[in-house]
């Protein structure tokens, strides 16, 4: 493999590291960078009932201050590969454009951070005045237990905690260079089970159903906006994702119904005090019918936003340097990795274009490939006069 940004993305796709599976790219970037001089660490993790994951950390420079691009070569299923313009896992290189799973998200993206770094230490000599480092998961796409999270641990623990981070997520909307996370709101799913008392239709009084109950509370949730946003981000959201009451007769009333929802929040909530509103609002809506009902919670994803200040403001400057736009500062999209990173240093977010991601024909320009190179690059080489300590 050579060290340019195609070269890199195309190795990388051809792996195939479904989530998660490691399926040889890790061991192909661990190849290339022990070429290049960085210390490698494959760090394999495992937690109950939940896959084991291979993970790679790789470093050069032991002083600070300490870079860390961070990113995943997992990727998820194509889905039905005859589905697609070219195989998958073929990376194709067709009229311009690279094809493959991850093209997007995000081996194009690491290979881009990649060939930066590379083409960086290749004009200072092999050693970086502080320090570079990659941290690699195979587990973002999955249960995110035994990548990320684990890794910033381990590195937390044998003194490699970073300065700053950048994730190389794919960030951008429409044009690479339109948009520079620099937060994410926080997001957390909830389960309520209403029960009441199994009935027949025509005997009404002798059931009690539970789906007014259900409806009440979904009402009440629904009722009045949670907040009104804040400056860096947009109102948090409670969507409804289903509703089951495993009923398949016509003249039944049932004994219990179930639903779930999603809510995306912003700074104005935790996790803890969402949880308090919604427990107090089912309790008043359905306080008066005589059903029990119970609310459970997966693990939250917590909120959180870098706010504008050096490192930001350096990569907004090279950004509009390189490609003559003014990147909107966003904390819209799903969850990635950088809220485990947060914890740690303060991180962004910046990478190519995502509106073929998780689709059949995912795909990246390659000229996108060789413009984000160059932003990389631009951006190391500011960094270190810009953070380093007199």
């Amino acid at each position: 493999m050579t060290s340019s940004a195609l070269d890199i993305a195309q190795t990388l796709i051809r792996c195939l590291s479904v989530t998660p599976e490691e399926g040889g790219a890790l061991d192909a970037l661990q190849e290339l960078l022990q070429g290049e001089g960085f210390t490698c660490d494959r760090l394999m993790f495992s937690d109950e009932d939940t896959p084991d994951v291979d993970n790679l950390f790789a470093r050069i420079g032991t002083r600070p201050p300490h870079l860390c691009f961070a990113g995943h070569t997992d990727v998820v299923p194509p889905g039905n590969p005859s589905d697609w313009t070219h195989p998958p896992f073929d990376a194709t290189v067709d009229d311009g454009w690279l094809f493959g799973r991850g093209a997007a998200d995000m081996k194009g993206d690491i290979a881009c951070f990649v060939a930066a770094t590379l083409d960086y230490l290749e004009k200072t000599g092999g050693t970086p005045p502080g320090s570079i480092s990659f941290l690699i998961t195979g587990d973002e796409e999955g249960p995110a237990v035994n990548g990320t999270r684990k890794v910033l641990e381990w590195m937390a623990a044998n003194g490699h905690t970073p300065d700053h981070c950048l994730v190389g997520e794919p960030s951008c909307s429409e044009t690479l260079g339109d948009t520079l996370r620099i937060g994410r709101r926080g997001s957390l799913n909830g389960e309520i089970i209403v029960s009441g008392v199994q009935g027949h239709t025509a005997y009404p009084h002798l059931a009690n159903n539970p789906l007014p109950g259900l409806i009440g509370i979904l009402d009440a949730y629904l009722a009045e906006p949670l907040d009104d946003g804040t400056p860096h981000f947009a109102p948090s959201d409670l969507q409804i994702t289903a509703i089951e009451t495993g009923n398949e007769a016509r003249n039944v009333i049932p004994s219990q119904v179930t639903a779930r929802f999603n809510i995306r929040f912003n700074a104005n909530h935790t996790a803890d005090s969402l949880k308090d509103i919604l427990r107090r609002k089912a309790a008043e809506a359905i306080d008066s019918k005589g059903l029990e009902h119970q609310i459970s919670f997966l693990p939250a994803s917590h909120c959180f936003v870098t706010e504008p200040g050096p490192l930001v403001e350096l990569m907004a400057d090279t950004i509009r340097d390189q490609t003559g736009i003014e990147p909107e500062l966003s904390t819209g999209g799903g969850t990635s990795d950088a809220r485990f990173v947060k914890d740690y240093c303060p991180v962004i977010e910046f990478g190519l274009v995502n509106k073929t991601i998780h689709a059949v024909d995912e795909r990246v320009e390659i000229a996108d490939l060789n413009r984000l190179t160059g932003i990389y690059g631009a951006f190391i080489e500011g960094y270190f006069p810009r953070f380093t300590k007199s």
